[in-house]
């Protein structure tokens, strides 16, 4: 025991030795600078330079792009864009989707294809419980009945939906005089307006242009979205000025008039109001 004792402090005495290392010109011998040094402060200094090393580059790594490198690291950066690109284009889809059903209803309405019936549901679940029907008809009641049901279904949504856009200072697209009145028992959604040659076709309202081009029966033929879910047409141009996604103001131009089309006899303006899908009489908001 006492012989490690002694062995400690040998060995801490000579930790604790003073040295002097100089430094000399190796010319002319002589001295250019001295240090005086201990093998136990070369040590600790030599320890704290290492660890102080070994710190600088793990924060060097952790903080910087530079751990981009290392082999099998993940970036969680590059993690969550990815992901939010992913939800992104899905939106995109559906957005996508959506818009191609939205530009089907409108080829279709424009091409006449609609429907005037409206569904019937008696299967549905609700359709036993009704007790409403189940009540004795009165004299008045029947003859009401009898009377809304002469009615097309049209007429009747028409009708509920007007009362939406009364407000609405309409702009007239064309002065000129009305051939063909609103009919919607034969499909025609519209009214036809006769007027000179190479007159102006202007926008009813403001709003966007939703469609711009040329169908083998309508010809030439525009489309404006205004506000409150309202439609504008305008057929048989025999030219467009304004393409899809142009934004238009009351009385500008959008057209001129034409006899473009297979359904068309002569230059006139075929017009169309459309009011959350359903055609709206052009003769009742707007004196032409």
């Amino acid at each position: 025991m006492e012989g490690q004792k002694k062995e400690k402090r040998t060995l801490l005495k000579k930790l604790k030795r003073r040295f002097r290392l100089v430094i000399m010109n190796e010319d002319t011998l002589e001295e250019s600078a001295a240090f005086r040094l201990r093998p136990l402060n070369v040590f600790v200094f030599s320890g704290l330079t290492v660890i102080l090393l070994i710190m600088l580059t793990t924060i060097l790594i952790a903080f910087t792009p530079l751990k981009e490198y290392i082999p099998g690291y993940a970036d969680v950066t590059m993690q969550r864009r990815v992901y939010g690109l992913v939800l992104k284009a899905d939106s995109m889809q559906k957005a996508l989707q959506s818009r191609d059903r939205y530009i089907n209803n409108i080829r279709d309405i424009i091409n006449g294809n609609i429907s005037t019936a409206l569904p019937a549901n008696n299967n549905a679940p609700s359709a036993r419980y009704d007790t409403v029907h189940q009540l004795k008809k009165s004299v008045a009641d029947s003859i009401l009945r009898k009377e809304i049901e002469s009615q097309s279904p049209l007429s009747l949504k028409a009708n509920q939906t007007a009362s939406g856009i009364s407000g609405f200072l309409f702009f007239p697209p064309l002065k000129g005089t009305v051939t063909s009145r609103f009919d919607a028992s034969r499909k025609h959604f519209g009214i036809d307006i006769v007027s000179n040659a190479n007159e102006s076709i202007k926008a009813t309202l403001d709003g966007t242009v939703l469609l711009s081009n040329f169908t083998s029966e309508t010809g030439y033929v525009i489309a404006l979205q205004h506000g409150n879910n309202l439609v504008s047409f305008y057929k048989h141009n025999s030219a467009l000025l304004k393409k899809a996604g142009d934004f238009v103001k009351a009385g500008e131009v959008i057209a001129i008039i034409g006899n473009s089309g297979e359904l068309s006899s002569g230059p006139h303006l075929h017009f169309e109001l459309w009011y959350n899908g359903t055609p709206l009489d052009p003769l009742k908001y707007i004196a032409f």
